[in-house]
C-alpha cells in the first residue's frame, strides 16, 4: 500500500494525462490475471454500464482510489436474479462500494406517469432492464448473502437523496432510510470524493466497521447516541410517516444542517435504532478539484459495449468538460442543494485548458467541445466571500427574491477560459450546452459576457428554464419573477439582433409542478400561444426524494411557510396541464377542449387553436401543411417552417 501524507496526496503526477495511458479498471478475473493481482482491496458495484468518464461517479471514485494505491474493480449492472455475478471478482480486502448509477433507480426505470421508459441512457444499447427497481437496496442484499461480513458502503444519487425516511412517490408512502433497508454499514452522500477516501484508508489501517464513525459526508445506524456531540434530533420515521408536520419539520431541520462549516450531526431514530448523519465535508478547493477531473480517464465506453452499439449518455458527454460544481439557485423542484451542495466549487483555468487540450488531441475529435459548464452554465467562479470562512448564509438565499449583493459572478474569469479554450489547435468551436440561469443574465454587469457566449459559444440554441409563466407558480418554484425572464428575453434578443446571429432560445417548462392551478396551466398556454411559442422541452413534475417540491407533493403544505399549497395529483387534470403547454402537438386537441370546458373558458378556444399548425383531422394523417420544428423556439420568431 502506497504511504499517503494527506487526503488528497495522489500516488502519479497529475497534469495532462494521455488518452488510453492506462487500462481500463479491472471488470473480470482476466483482467486480474493480467496485472498480476490474486484479488482486490475494493469492488464498486454499479447500475449504470461502465463508462471510464469523469461524469460518471463510479469511474471517478475508482480513479480516485486507485489514484491512492488501492486495487478497485468493477461490476457494472450484475445480473441481480442470484448472488452468483456478485462474487465474479471475488471477495474484496476493504469493502463494496454500492450506488444505483448516475441517477435514482426508479427515476431510471420510471416516467412521471408511472409507466416503464423505453430506453435507458447507462445502458449498453440504450436497453432497459438492465438494472433492478431500487437497485441499491437489492444490490446491497445480495452483497450481503454472497459475503456476510465483508463492509457495504452505498454511494451515488440514490443512496444520498434516500438517507433519511423519505417520501416515495411509486411507493405513495413515506419509506424509511436506504440504510435501514440494505443492511449496508455506511452511506456517502454528496459528491463523496472525501469520505470515501477516508473510509477506504481508515479500513486499510484497521480493518473494523467501528471504525467507520465520526466521518464528514456519511451516515451511519447506531443503537444509541449517547456520545454524539452537538446534534439535532428531528422526527423519526414512524412520525415522519403518519404526520405530514412532521415530514415537513423532519425536512426543514435536516435542510438547515447542510451547511459544511456550522452544520451539527442529524439523528432520525428508526424503530429501536438510529440513522445518523454527520455534518458535510468542507468545499473541495479548485486544486483538489483540479486533481480529481485530471485523473488518467479513458474517456471511452468500456470497449465489452461495443457489440451493443456503446452507451447512448456517454455521447451527450463525449466531449465535453465539467468547470464546476454545486449552485446556490435552490429551486423547490431540485435535489443538488442536499447533494453537491450550495456552495459553488470550481476548477482553474489551467486545469480545464489541460482537459481540452487532451480531448483535441484524441482520434475521434472532430473540432467542436460540446460543453463547457456545471449544473448552471454561467456560475463558474460564482462567489461569495463568506463561503471560506463560513459558508453559506441561513437568514437569506443567494438568489431569490433577487441577487444578495455579496454574491459575485465570476463572468471576467470565465470570459478569460474561453477565449483560451478557443486559442487551443484543432478546437474550432466551444460551445456551452448546459442550462443557464436567465436572472444572471439581465444587469448591465452580464452584458459583456452575454454578449461573448452569443458571438462564440452557442451553437444556435441557448437552454434556459423559466419553468412557468404564473408568478404564484414560480414562488412555490423559487424562481424570480416572469418579469424577469421576460427581461432577459429582450435582452438577448437586442444582443442576438446586434450581432446579426440566429440563435434562439430553448425554453424548459415544468406541468402539473405543486401550485399549479389548471387556470395557471391555461395562462401558460395563452402566453406561449401569443407568442407563437411551440416547447418541446415539457417535463412534468415527478416528486423526486429530499426536495422542497416534493414535501409540498406529499404534505399539500410548504415546509417553511406551513402554508397550505394545492396539489394537481389527478392523472386526468396532469394530462390537460400538459396538453395546454402543448396545444400545438395533435393529441393535445382533446384534452385542451376538456380543460376548457372545466374552467368554462371555451371563449379563448380560437387564441389556441388558432394558432396550432399541426392540428390533424382523425383520418387526414398527412394531409394539409405539416410542420417541421427544432426545440429551440424563439419567443420572438416563429422557426416553424413548412413543406413546400
Amino acid at each position: 500500500m502506497i504511504r499517503r501524507k494527506g487526503w488528497f496526496q495522489l500516488s502519479h503526477q497529475t497534469g495532462s494525462p494521455t488518452c488510453g495511458e492506462t487500462p481500463f479498471l479491472p471488470v473480470c478475473r482476466e483482467d486480474l490475471e493480467s496485472r498480476g493481482w490474486s484479488g482486490l482491496d475494493i469492488i464498486l458495484i454499479s447500475g449504470d454500464a461502465y463508462v471510464d468518464h469523469p461524469s460518471y461517479g463510479t469511474a471517478l471514485i475508482g480513479r480516485l482510489l486507485e489514484s491512492h494505491g488501492f486495487k478497485v474493480g468493477i461490476i457494472s449492472q450484475p445480473d441481480w436474479k442470484s448472488p452468483s455475478d456478485f462474487q465474479k471478482l471475488g471477495r474484496p480486502r476493504l469493502f463494496f462500494g454500492i450506488t444505483g448509477g448516475n441517477t435514482d433507480s426508479m427515476i431510471a426505470n420510471y416516467s412521471a406517469n408511472k409507466k416503464n421508459r423505453d430506453c435507458d441512457e447507462y445502458s449498453p444499447g440504450g436497453r432497459t432492464g438492465l438494472r433492478p427497481d431500487r437497485a441499491v437496496i437489492v444490490y446491497s442484499n445480495l452483497v450481503r448473502q454472497a459475503y456476510k461480513d465483508v463492509p457495504i458502503v452505498l454511494g451515488g444519487v440514490e443512496a444520498s437523496l434516500r438517507r433519511f425516511a423519505h417520501y416515495d412517490y411509486w411507493d405513495n408512502r413515506v419509506r424509511g432510510s436506504i440504510l435501514i433497508d440494505s443492511r449496508a454499514d455506511i452511506l456517502v452522500y454528496g459528491m463523496g470524493e472525501k469520505p470515501v477516501l477516508e473510509i477506504a484508508q481508515r479500513l486499510a489501517d484497521l480493518s473494523t466497521k467501528q471504525n467507520l464513525l465520526g466521518i464528514r459526508g456519511t451516515s451511519v445506524i447506531m443503537k444509541s447516541i449517547g456520545s454524539l456531540d452537538n446534534c439535532v434530533v428531528i422526527p423519526s420515521q414512524e412520525q415522519a410517516a403518519q404526520n405530514p408536520g412532521e415530514f415537513n419539520r423532519a425536512f426543514v431541520l435536516t435542510y438547515n444542517e447542510m451547511n459544511p462549516f456550522t452544520a451539527g450531526s442529524v439523528v432520525q431514530k428508526h424503530g429501536d435504532r438510529y440513522v445518523v448523519q454527520y455534518p458535510p465535508p468542507m468545499p473541495l478547493s479548485p486544486s483538489e478539484l483540479d486533481q480529481i477531473y485530471e485523473l488518467p480517464y479513458r474517456y471511452s465506453w468500456h470497449p465489452s459495449y461495443n457489440p451493443a452499439g456503446g452507451v447512448p449518455g456517454y455521447e451527450t458527454v463525449r466531449f465535453s468538460i465539467t468547470s464546476h460544481r454545486g449552485c446556490c439557485g435552490e429551486c423547490s423542484f431540485c435535489s443538488i442543494y442536499f447533494h453537491q451542495g450550495r456552495i459553488v466549487q470550481s476548477r482553474s483555468q489551467e486545469s480545464i485548458v489541460r482537459e481540452a487540450e487532451l480531448l483535441s488531441s484524441r482520434p475521434d475529435f472532430k473540432g467542436t467541445i460540446t460543453d463547457i459548464g456545471g449544473p448552471t452554465a454561467n456560475m463558474y467562479s460564482a462567489y461569495c466571500h463568506h463561503w471560506a470562512k463560513k459558508g453559506y448564509c441561513r437568514e437569506r438565499k443567494c438568489l431569490t427574491p433577487e441577487k444578495c449583493s455579496n454574491f459575485h459572478m465570476g463572468y471576467q474569469h470565465s470570459i478569460e477560459l474561453l477565449r483560451k479554450l478557443r486559442k487551443i489547435p484543432r478546437v474550432k468551436h466551444v460551445f456551452i450546452g448546459s442550462g443557464f440561469r436567465y436572472d444572471l443574465l439581465t444587469e448591465d454587469y452580464a452584458d459583456r459576457y452575454l454578449q461573448e457566449i452569443c458571438e462564440h459559444h452557442i451553437s444556435g440554441l441557448i437552454k434556459v428554464a423559466p419553468e412557468h409563466c404564473s408568478d404564484t407558480v414560480l414562488r412555490i418554484m423559487n424562481k424570480p419573477s416572469f418579469a424577469v425572464y421576460e427581461k432577459f428575453v429582450e435582452r438577448f434578443k437586442k444582443i442576438a439582433h446586434s450581432l446579426n446571429k440566429k440563435i434562439f432560445i430553448v425554453n424548459y417548462f415544468i406541468c402539473s409542478h405543486p401550485g399549479t392551478t389548471l387556470h395557471d396551466a391555461l395562462k401558460l398556454a395563452l402566453y406561449l400561444a401569443k407568442r407563437k411559442v411551440r416547447p418541446e422541452q415539457i417535463q412534468d413534475f415527478l416528486p423526486s426524494p429530499m426536495t422542497a417540491a416534493t414535501c409540498i407533493y406529499h404534505t399539500k403544505s410548504d415546509p417553511f411557510s406551513g402554508k397550505s399549497v394545492y396539489v394537481p395529483l389527478d392523472p386526468r387534470e396532469r394530462k390537460m396541464q400538459r396538453a395546454l403547454a402543448q396545444y400545438d402537438k395533435p393529441g393535445s386537441r382533446r384534452w385542451i377542449m376538456e380543460a376548457l370546458e372545466e374552467l368554462k373558458s371555451m371563449h379563448v378556444v380560437g387564441k389556441l387553436l388558432g394558432t396550432a399548425r399541426s392540428w390533424e383531422k382523425p383520418g387526414e394523417r398527412g394531409t394539409g401543411s405539416r410542420t417541421y420544428r427544432t426545440t429551440g423556439q424563439g419567443p420572438w420568431q416563429d422557426r416553424t417552417r413548412r413543406k413546400k
